[in-house]
């Protein structure tokens, strides 16, 4: 405790050692850092379709919190390249948080299908619809309330509030995380140190120009100091920061072991009917791809291996084309394919339908499975 305290003095009340008036050598190097990063982002901003960069700013543009939201959520996980075009998708035919609000909660799953982490695609269309329905359809722009709202927590409220309202809070994702631990040299291993982390943000955070100040950080962390070498030289914040000046920047942030992934089995079926199409249904709301279309199958195992046919869609004989294998964050999953093609008066149950398999908005690991089942019939002709 008493090296925390140390680190991260309270700015809000001066020490013994200081005066009650006038400012410290303290809050003047800090002033100066918060300075030397905005200057830094006033001249090297990223241009991003959802961002309003800093000269707009000063000209009196106001951020779209529908867009910063939007952004937000959508790049939770995954990365700035794969989140650009699929943004301008979503924004054509959604423009605003009425439209969401109002669209058919599926069209929003299916556009969603290869972003992974599928809980973000239901709580959009709740969020939505509760900023619609609560709110009046404006976002509200204190932490506080946007926690309030589906699918935004700490981070996301923190991100919208300083980004699209100005509001002063400390904003802290993965790339700051690592110029935090970096600068302040904690060897506290995340993700315990992320306490630690985000009381070094605040001793750095400006009073004013918080959107700003966050996005510069952001693109600080995705351009200069990066997880593998950094570009140290180019950073404004070199001069003081502990890692750079001890040669260790490679060091931080110190990580915990990652723990071994799940292992789990399951099986899935691809019926197929004569004219080309293959049977989906909607898999349970919870779990992983919850709501998501996907090919009928057994549930996912930790041991073993499901009974074969069990809880397949008809009672015929299934062909195994072949496993596929998909990593999520903490689950190595494996699944075994079968193929068939559906019987004589098949009929389908509530829930399924036929889709040609190049129109079915798939989640990256059905898709692997139903292109399993495809080439297999297409290198039977």
């Amino acid at each position: 405790m008493t090296r925390q305290k140390k680190l991260f003095p309270s700015t809000g009340r001066p020490s013994e050692s200081e005066p009650s008036t006038g400012r410290s050598a303290r809050d003047d190097a800090t002033r100066h850092r918060a300075r030397a990063v905005l200057r830094w982002y006033d001249s090297h901003a990223r241009a991003l379709p959802w961002r309003v960069g800093p000269q707009a700013i000063k000209d009196g543009a106001v951020p779209d919190p529908y867009r910063v939201w939007l952004s937000e959520i959508m790049l939770q996980q995954t990365t700035v390249a794969t989140v650009i075009n699929r943004y301008q998708e979503f924004l054509s035919r959604w423009p605003n948080v009425g439209a969401m609000a109002r669209s058919d909660r599926d069209d929003i799953l299916a556009a969603w299908a290869g972003l992974g982490y599928y809980a973000r695609a239901r709580n959009l269309h709740k969020c939505a619809q509760m900023v619609v329905d609560v709110y009046g359809g404006v976002f509200p722009d204190t932490e506080d309330e946007l926690r309030k709202l589906p699918g935004i927590g700490d981070y996301t409220a923190a991100a919208i509030a300083a980004i699209a309202f100005n509001r002063r809070a400390i904003v802290v994702d993965g790339n700051i995380e690592r110029i935090m631990a970096r600068v302040f040299s904690i060897e506290t291993p995340l993700p315990v140190a992320k306490v630690e982390i985000k009381q070094a943000a605040e001793t750095l955070w400006p009073k004013s120009r918080h959107g700003d100040f966050a996005q510069s950080l952001m693109d600080i962390g995705a351009e200069i100091c990066r997880p593998k070498s950094p570009s140290c030289l180019l950073c404004p914040l070199r001069k003081g920061c502990g890692a750079h000046n001890a040669g260790r920047a490679q060091d931080f942030p110190v990580k915990a072991p990652k723990a071994e992934k799940v292992r789990r089995n399951g099986v899935v079926y691809a019926l197929a009917n004569g004219k080309g199409e293959i049977l989906f249904e909607r898999r349970p709301e919870k779990g992983l791809l919850g709501g998501m279309l996907g090919l009928p199958g057994s549930a996912w195992v930790d041991n073993g291996a499901p009974v074969l046919g069990k809880d397949a869609p008809a009672q015929v004989q299934w062909s195994h084309c072949g496993d596929v294998v998909h990593l999520f964050t903490h689950i190595h999953l494996s699944l075994d394919v079968y193929t068939a093609l559906a019987p004589k008066g098949f009929r389908r149950a509530n829930g399924q339908k036929w889709i040609l398999p190049e129109r079915a908005d798939l989640p990256t690991l059905m898709r692997k499975a139903v292109d399993c089942a495809t080439s297999r019939e297409e290198n039977k002709k």
